[in-house]
């Protein structure tokens, strides 16, 4: 935390790299990403399956021409009605089997249709190449994602909300700004991940080491260019603690490289992103439009003690009315992920219960 390790420590200890900012993964790409979506039969999500629900797998295009695939959750015995829906995204580089899966199940067992899906470039989703994200395409794909689920018979247009996590937080609030079909947006620990990858954590970074940065990327594209191919990021994550990592590293390690969140088509998990990926990001704010999202309302959740609690306050204050903050006591940017005691799902039921 920052009152514990002091500003310069933290970033001393932050995990930047030549993209801007690593998030999280050995270099070796697992052999389900390739450009051919192929879906997985089995329950593999690290969470258990509800009894309370319905599930299978779905696929679908966004206006790019990549194919799409997520998990679709419907409540049982509402089939003779029209329900509202939810489209969740994140953390970034997180596959939908981890965070994104959990809400969307939780949620549906309160009565939404809910979708969470691969973004494209990554876990069962297409697109060329692998391990890439895009602040356009990542936009367009939580829009895609409305698309695919208003047209579901058993779901009401009216009223779709989205709920996005982590880095997809930034990412969802613009998908908002300018997607007016979505009615409501919540976001849990987010990161604007514009942002982090221009001015590294806590804006630390000058204008001389973002020109100095983007000249190491620029010169990697020829890199790129000469083998055809993008170069992977080195590893973000260490393959064990010592113990001296500041809480944020450890709690990214505890889900990821752990039983408890890690899964195998996800990059933060068993991957890494190309090392150019966060060019885009760079001088494509997110935020710049949040004050568009009005009059349809915006929940912020975010954890007391958590290191990127500074880009849910920020973007709060962007963001014009409707608007409200949670700020969970004693949490940490990870409890938002899948500690079930700490994520206020009674909060976010009724916040969409009442703005959908």
């Amino acid at each position: 935390m920052m009152k514990t390790l002091g500003k310069r420590s933290f970033l001393k200890t932050a995990t930047l790299t030549l993209a801007g900012i690593t998030l999280f993964g050995a270099t070796n790409l697992v052999a389900s990403q390739t450009q051919d979506v192929k879906l997985t039969t089995s329950w593999d999500k690290v969470f258990a399956k509800s009894d309370k629900v319905n599930h299978k797998k779905v696929t679908f295009k966004n206006r790019f021409g990549i194919t799409l695939v997520g998990d679709l959750y419907t409540p049982k015995n509402k089939a003779d009605k029209k329900l509202p829906a939810l489209v969740l995204s994140g953390p970034y580089g997180a596959v939908k089997e981890q965070v994104s899966g959990r809400y969307a199940q939780t949620l549906a067992e309160r009565g939404y249709v809910t979708l969470a899906f691969d973004p494209s470039f990554t876990g069962e989703s297409g697109g060329e190449p692998r391990n890439v994200s895009s602040p356009d395409i990542n936009t367009e794909d939580i829009s895609a994602g409305v698309d695919y689920v208003g047209l579901l018979p058993n779901v009401d247009q009216n009223k779709i909300g989205v709920m996005s996590i982590c880095g997809f937080g930034g990412i969802g609030l613009n998908a908002a700004a300018v997607d007016k079909r979505i009615k409501a947006i919540a976001v849990a620990s987010m990161y604007d991940m514009s942002r982090v990858m221009a001015k590294g954590y806590f804006d630390s970074m000058p204008l001389e080491g973002k020109t100095q940065l983007l000249n190491q990327l620029s010169q990697q594209r020829w890199v790129d260019a000469a083998n055809g191919t993008p170069s992977i990021a080195p590893n973000g994550l260490p393959s064990k603690l010592t113990g001296k990592e500041p809480e944020f590293v450890q709690g990214y390690f505890d889900f990821y490289k752990t039983k408890r969140g890690f899964h195998p088509r996800s990059i933060n998990s068993n991957g890494g992103w190309t090392i150019t990926n966060s060019i885009s990001f760079m001088n494509t704010p997110l935020m710049t439009y949040i004050k568009e999202i009005s009059p349809r309302p915006i929940l912020f959740i975010a954890g007391e003690k958590a290191h990127s609690l500074y880009f849910t306050q920020d973007a709060y204050k962007a963001a014009n009315e409707p608007k409200e903050l949670m700020v969970i006591p004693g949490a940490v940017h990870t409890d938002l992920y899948d500690n079930m005691k700490v994520i206020p799902f009674d909060k976010i039921a009724a916040f969409f219960a009442k703005n959908l």
